[in-house]
Order: structure tokens, then C-alpha cells, then sequence
């Protein structure tokens, strides 16, 4: 009766919050603006994401998250004390489960630290879901029935892949190659090609309004302001899709190779499977133009995005809150739930 139940997708780009019995109620970028005088938190979310590159020598604006786990503890449990806070506004409960997810490929001191930050949030019950599991169970695929179901989940900063049955994974890859690598390997490529240095803010915008996997009808290309590195002024160039792509190449391909290795992982039967039931790609890569119909050509199996791609995780979260049985095949690599 005193508890609220809370599902959290902790991501490298952006943190959802869902409530048992309320859905979605936050989607927040995972940005924290803190004041370096006394560590005081000045901003997080949306605010914070626009200050930065842009804050003086008193604020810091930083994404505490790296690869899909903490890199700044304080400023993690900070944020998601935050988030947490901002959920139960008006309400009151004097217990918080939460349900968190965290990539396959974590270590034991990484999962440790999500713990922990999750208790100074004020969760006294947590548990921990793997990304692919819950993206799958949020995409609506029958990961209960004894069939094949194979999930790609490209994030932030890990790129997700796993085959599950019966209600747990199979084989699973993790790679931290995902969305802030296309952005890096934007910049890189402009810093290298066009003596200019921008920031991961115009190539992220750089990459959702004229980056693709494959050649598309209608390329165009967009003009983008930086800095000369050679005289340090300010400069613009214009930059084309086919440009984009090259830049992106290299990136792309290690997530296709990570796809190729899982299926060679599967067991017979169920590769067998996911020849008829094909794959589904989730995350914010699925909506990179082209990127589902090049994961096709390239394992010659058929590629499904999503319905709300960006969600599938904290959907899947959602589904864990409000029927646990039917996670009763499922067990955390480390074999663990924590109180």
C-alpha cells in the first residue's frame, strides 16, 4: 500500500522514468549541471543539456554516464535522486521498488555502483534488468514462448544484442560502440577533412538530419558552424550525406559484426527461428535512416524497427513492475536481485 514502483532506463543519452499504473512520466536527457564551488546541482535534464559548451568557469555541465554505465558516481545518484524525486512529486510513499536496467555486459562493480546510486535515490528495493531482455519484452515480442526472438538495442553507448527464449537470454553481445561514437566519428571526420572543430551537440544534430546507413532518395546538405583549427576563428562549411556516411562507416560496421557474431552463437534451432521471426531493432540507432535495411542485406535475414523504438526499454521495465511472475525464468547474469 506504502510503495510506489518505479522503472528506470538509466541510458548514456537519456534517462525514462515510468510509475506502475501511470506509464511514462519523464524522459529526461542524462545531463547534470553542477556548481564546482560547492558541488551543488544547478540543473539536470533538459536545462542542463543546453548549457553545454556554453557555461562559465563556475558551472560544469557534464553527461555522468559513459558506454551505458556511471563514470561519475556522485552525479549519477544526484540525477537519479533528482528523477526519482520529480516522479513522486505529491505523492506519499514511504517505499520505492525500483526496476533499472543496465547493459549484458556490465561488470560487477558496475552493477554495484547502479545499486547504490539507486539507495541514495531512495529505492529500498531494487532490481536489475538487462537491456536486451526488457527491450524485447517492451517491443511485444513473445519472449515467453519456446521460440526464437532475436533483439538489437543501439543506444547512446552500448549497442545491445541478444536471443532469447522461454523467458531469458540465450547469447548476448555487448558492445560499447553506439550513438555517441557516430557523433565522435562526425566530429573526427570534419576536424580531419575540414580543419573545424564542432561539438557533440551539432554532430548529434548533424547525424539526425542528413546521416544514414545507405544512400537515400533526396540527399541533401546542411551547412554547420564551428572553429578553424588553424586560426582558431569562427568558420562554416557546408556538408553533404554522402560525406555523413563515410564518416559513419567504420562505426556501423563493428555493430553489423556484433550482429554476425551473436547469430553464430545461437543454437541451431533457434537461428532456425529467427530466420521466420527476423530481427527487431530498437533504441535511438533504429532511427538512423537506412540502418534496418542495411543489418538485412548484410545477415540476409528480414529487419523489423520497433513501434516507438525509444521507449521499448522502459516499456519493458514498465511490464516487470506490474507482472513479475512472468519473469520467473529470467535470472541477472550475476544470479542476483538486491534488497
Amino acid at each position: 500500500m506504502f510503495t510506489r514502483d518505479i522503472g528506470v532506463d538509466l541510458g548514456t543519452a537519456n534517462t525514462l522514468v515510468c510509475v506502475k499504473g501511470k506509464g511514462i512520466i519523464m524522459r529526461e536527457p542524462s545531463v547534470v549541471a553542477y556548481d564546482i564551488r560547492n558541488d551543488a546541482v544547478r540543473a539536470v535534464g533538459h536545462e542542463a543539456k543546453e548549457m553545454i559548451g556554453r557555461t562559465p568557469g563556475s558551472i560544469v555541465a557534464v553527461r555522468p554516464l559513459k558506454d551505458g554505465v556511471i563514470a561519475d558516481f556522485d552525479v549519477t545518484a544526484a540525477m537519479l535522486k533528482r528523477f526519482v524525486n520529480l516522479s513522486l512529486k505529491g505523492s506519499f510513499f514511504s517505499r520505492v521498488r525500483m526496476v533499472i536496467c543496465i547493459p549484458t555486459g556490465v561488470t560487477e562493480v558496475e552493477s554495484r555502483a547502479v545499486i547504490d546510486a539507486a539507495k541514495i535515490a531512495g529505492a529500498s528495493d531494487i532490481d536489475l534488468i538487462e537491456e536486451p531482455m526488457a527491450a524485447a519484452v517492451g517491443a511485444g515480442l513473445p519472449v515467453w514462448d519456446a521460440k526464437g526472438n532475436m533483439i538489437v538495442d543501439v543506444g547512446g553507448g552500448t549497442s545491445e544484442v541478444a536471443v532469447i527464449s522461454l523467458g531469458d537470454i540465450v547469447t548476448a553481445q555487448s558492445i560499447r560502440v553506439a550513438g555517441d561514437d557516430l557523433d565522435e566519428a562526425i566530429i573526427n571526420y570534419i576536424r580531419r577533412k575540414h580543419n573545424l572543430i564542432i561539438g557533440n551537440r551539432t554532430a548529434e544534430q548533424i547525424k539526425i538530419d542528413i546521416g544514414s546507413a545507405k544512400p537515400y532518395e533526396g540527399e541533401t546538405s546542411v551547412e554547420i558552424k564551428g572553429r578553424n583549427q588553424v586560426d582558431g576563428l569562427p568558420a562554416n562549411i557546408v556538408i553533404t550525406s554522402k560525406e555523413v556516411r563515410k564518416a559513419m562507416a567504420d562505426t556501423i560496421s563493428q555493430i553489423i559484426d556484433t550482429i554476425r557474431l551473436t547469430l553464430e552463437k545461437t543454437p541451431p534451432e533457434l537461428a532456425a527461428d529467427i530466420i521466420d521471426t527476423g530481427i527487431t531493432l530498437t533504441g535511438g540507432g533504429a532511427l538512423l535512416r537506412g540502418f534496418a535495411e542495411l543489418i538485412a542485406e548484410e545477415t540476409g535475414i528480414a529487419v523489423r524497427v520497433a513501434p516507438n523504438p525509444l521507449d521499448c526499454v522502459v516499456l519493458g521495465t514498465a511490464k516487470r513492475l506490474e507482472n513479475d511472475s512472468q519473469f520467473e525464468n529470467y535470472v541477472f547474469r550475476k544470479g542476483k536481485r538486491y534488497r
